[in-house]
Order: structure tokens, then sequence, then C-alpha cells
């Protein structure tokens, strides 16, 4: 992935994606049972979360047509760190990260989706600076 530019023509961390936007990132993670990418809205204040939320909510055609496939919308769920989080997710189960055989499956799942999210980000950044 390092040898992809992003939509903007500009160098990116693909696994470290910064979105530009305090507590809204773009994350993959992947263990001995499955493999998620997703986009998380980690705001402390719950309201500011909501308003997010709803942001994507307004883009939510703009997103699909990019995506091409529907992604699981969650509202107020805890994370891995158990803070409350709101998060747009698809994973893909019986997925082992330590099993070399699987790395094909992995990077055929993540590659072209945080591409895609790459490309929409690229468009829809500008609705939210006022989070910035």
């Amino acid at each position: 992935m390092a040898l992809h530019l992003s939509a903007d023509g500009e160098k990116v961390n693909w696994i470290n994606y910064k979105t530009g936007i305090k507590h809204l990132a773009f994350k993959m993670q992947a263990d001995n049972k499955r493999a998620c990418i997703f986009i998380e809205m980690a705001q402390p204040d719950t309201g500011i979360q909501e308003l997010m939320f709803a942001q994507f909510q307004e883009l939510e055609k703009i997103l699909n047509s990019f995506l091409q496939e529907d992604w699981l919308w969650e509202m107020h769920v805890p994370n891995e760190h158990h803070q409350t989080v709101s998060r747009i997710i698809c994973c893909i189960e019986d997925v082992n990260i330590f099993k070399q055989e699987d790395w094909p499956t992995l990077i055929s799942f993540f590659k072209p989706r945080i591409m895609v999210l790459d490309e929409f980000w690229s468009n829809a950044q500008y609705g939210f600076e006022l989070f910035k």
C-alpha cells in the first residue's frame, strides 16, 4: 500500500489514516477471528459524536455509492478501550491475521475499502470542517 498515493495524489499512511478531524478515524483491525474496517467517531462529548454521525447520515447515499456495499451503522457502542464511540463498519469473519494463508484474503478485503474511503473523504471532508 505504501506505493499507492491518496485520491489527492499525496503520500498517506494507510494503516494510521489521518482524516484531519480530531476523534474521527478510518481504522482497520484484524485478529485471530475476524477483520474489520470502519469509520470511527470517538469524540468524548456524545452530543458532538451524534452530530458527526448525523453528518455521515446526510452523506450516506454518497458514501454508499463509493463503497458499493452496505456497512453497519452503530451509534454509541463500546470500543476496545471501553470508550463510547459511533462507527460505520464492515467485517469479515473466519480469518486469522496470524495465518499467512489468510493474508491474501485480508489484503483483498482491506485494500479496496481503505482506498475507497480515501476517495470518499477527498470529497466529503469539507462537510466536517466544523469539527476541527
